[in-house]
């Protein structure tokens, strides 16, 4: 797949590493050039010039971004990401970690408001930067979940998803992205406040299929 990340942050750039590593054309951008060239050199990824640049050939689109900044990126791609499958793997965080910042059901209901003619998927969201390299733990492979309305672009990323190493769960429509953005609050509040080696990660175990 040709796969666009914006942002070049810890996240961006270990989902870089997994898709060049799985095969992937990835191109990445980020506010600050040079550090779509750092992120680039350690994942194998093409550097961008700019957001535009980044998706202009690309069939998915992920967005890697703080949650503050995802609407104005949204609004600057609008036109750009018409045909393409956009990802939300944000979380709307508040400044303390202690809770989520949202206008909506979901930040990701609030993105696709944004972008009404393209289909929005959330996922990745819920997998720790530490864990995107490494999707098996103790021999159980680790559980990427994803939610969106349009169910060709759910299939894309579910694809994607697999192709990292991941067992791929399908939660439902974009109403469920809210459930999604929870535990990714509650993951990361048991970094924070216990202590931990942020190596948490979700596997649904059971006769699930």
């Amino acid at each position: 797949m040709r796969i666009a990340i914006i942002g070049a942050g810890n996240v961006g750039t270990a989902l870089s590493k997994a898709a060049v590593a799985a095969g992937h054309s990835v191109s990445v951008s980020a506010t600050d050039r040079r550090k779509a060239v750092a992120s680039a050199a350690q994942t194998g990824a093409r550097v961008a010039e700019n957001n535009l640049d980044a998706v202009g050939e690309a069939d998915i689109v992920v967005l890697a971004v703080p949650g503050s900044a995802v609407t104005a990126v949204a609004d600057e791609l609008a036109s750009a990401v018409r045909g393409k499958v956009v990802v939300d793997l944000t979380n709307p965080l508040n400044a303390t970690l202690t809770d989520l910042d949202i206008e909506e059901t979901s930040a990701a209901q609030t993105l696709q408001r944004h972008l009404p003619d393209v289909p929005v998927v959330k996922a990745f969201n819920t997998i720790l930067a530490a864990r995107l390299n490494n999707p098996v733990e103790q021999g159980i492979t680790l559980t990427a979940f994803y939610a969106g309305d349009d169910t060709e672009a759910k299939k894309t990323v579910s694809e994607l998803l697999a192709s990292l190493g991941f067992r791929p769960i399908d939660a439902g429509g974009l109403r469920m992205a809210r459930a999604l953005e929870e535990m990714a609050l509650l993951n990361i509040s048991l970094n924070v406040g216990q202590g931990w080696s942020w190596q948490s990660a979700w596997a649904l175990l059971g006769p699930t299929g």
